[in-house]
């Protein structure tokens, strides 16, 4: 696998991608499949170009199999903290590695950036694997957001996590 940031070259895997990924996972994002399927592909190209998010993939060959983002905060007071998001596998690549490598890559990161100090995140409650592979990678719980997301009638909690960017 290689990990690497995506560009505006990106946008049409990474569209397919996280399309692909909110109809597998539509209890995991807040965006769902028809709100993102409306999008432009000029969105996707600006999603990749904005200063303020950062987009790693990992590709098999020219296979893009997995994404993670990192979302910068662009206010003052809260500029030492980045937020994890966007984390999705194809199933084809689930169990080998590649999310844990795909965090270990956000981590990294955002540990270039001298400012970040914290590195926060949202699970969806019930989702164990992601969970515990946050937990390996040093995430910490400090909350539950209840009814964070509501898929049809059904409503999820989703558990809010974070620590600290010390280098290791």
């Amino acid at each position: 696998m290689i990990i690497r940031t995506l560009g505006a070259d990106d946008a049409e895997a990474y569209r397919a991608l996280m399309l692909e990924a909110y109809g597998a996972y539509p209890q995991a994002f807040t965006s769902s499949v028809a709100e993102r399927a409306a999008m432009p592909l000029s969105w996707w190209q600006k999603r990749l170009d904005n200063p303020l998010d950062r987009l790693l993939g990992g590709f098999h060959r020219d296979e893009l199999a997995g994404i993670v983002g990192l979302a910068f905060e662009p206010r003052e007071k809260a500029r030492h903290k980045v937020t994890l998001f966007g984390m999705y596998v194809t199933q084809a690549y689930q169990q080998n590695g590649l999310g844990r490598q795909l965090v270990e890559a956000a981590l990294a990161e955002a540990r270039q950036h001298p400012r970040l100090k914290v590195i926060q995140l949202t699970v969806t409650a019930g989702n164990d694997a992601a969970f515990a592979l946050y937990q390996r990678c040093g995430f910490i719980q400090y909350g539950l957001e209840p009814l964070a997301v509501r898929v049809g009638v059904d409503y999820f909690d989703k558990i809010h996590m974070w620590r600290e960017l010390q280098d290791q």
